[in-house]
């Protein structure tokens, strides 16, 4: 009997030193597969907020979220969420990834003034209190709070998404990947992107980029929903900036 309790015990050591398999969270179970743009809110909807933490696998990018004290690791290839698992709490770091943290005040108002005037754009203008549910859920997005759903409008929402899109570029913008990338580069490709776009100067972030060479960048510039690719030379010489589609 005792020969035969120490083989359980040895066989159930032996599987906790093994490999763990990678579990995907069943609160975002449905999003694998799904396009990253459009997933990246869902997850953020579901309570989780974007580290600075990423890096590059291969072909892709793994990001890492974090929950209170959950953290997932998401990593994305050719557009879309190939995985999502659970990571441990220190995968995670300690860096706050808060909105308010992150936007300063007239950096809002910028973005708050471009997306109202973009949204308009696209419905054919709107009344008053649309504008100012759109400014109320844009503000309630961008600087953390939960959804009002007890004060619900079309306005609202449409600010709310449009807010937590805003908030999702900013936190990109500051994150770890985009500190080696040279301040004139990215200030020559936003600076663009804002003519491009008819916006207000400062409207536009870096929010990715891919290193093409010695002093040579590839950068994702991002006004909204808007995307640009802009190819730069550290010096901020831009080469071509083009439409993401």
């Amino acid at each position: 009997m005792l020969k035969v309790r120490l083989l359980s015990i040895a066989s159930a050591l032996a599987l906790a030193a093994g490999p763990v398999v990678a579990q995907t969270p069943q609160a975002l179970s449905d999003l694998v597969g799904a396009r990253a743009g459009q997933a990246e809110a869902e997850v953020q909807r579901r309570g989780y907020q974007a580290t600075d933490r990423s890096e590059t696998v291969g072909d892709g990018r793994m990001t890492y979220w974090r929950r209170g004290n959950d953290c997932v690791s998401i990593m994305t290839r050719d557009g879309r969420y190939e995985s999502i698992n659970q990571a441990g709490r220190s995968e995670c770091g300690g860096g706050s990834s808060s909105n308010t943290g992150a936007i300063v005040a007239g950096v809002a108002i910028v973005g708050l003034a471009a997306a109202l005037a973009a949204h308009k754009d696209r419905h054919n203008g709107g009344d008053a209190d649309h504008d100012r549910e759109y400014q109320r859920g844009y503000q309630a997005a961008l600087y953390g709070s939960s959804y009002d759903d007890r004060h619900e409008s079309e306005g609202y929402h449409e600010g709310y998404l449009a807010g937590e899109r805003e908030g999702s570029n900013r936190r990109h913008a500051s994150s770890g990947w985009m500190r080696g990338v040279p301040a004139a580069a990215q200030d020559a490709c936003t600076q663009r992107a804002d003519r491009q776009a008819d916006r207000s100067s400062g409207s536009s972030v870096a929010t990715g980029v891919r290193e093409l060479g010695p002093n040579q960048y590839e950068l994702t510039i991002s006004a909204g929903w808007l995307r640009y690719s802009c190819r730069v030379s550290g010096s901020g010489e831009v080469l071509w900036l083009e439409p993401v589609r």
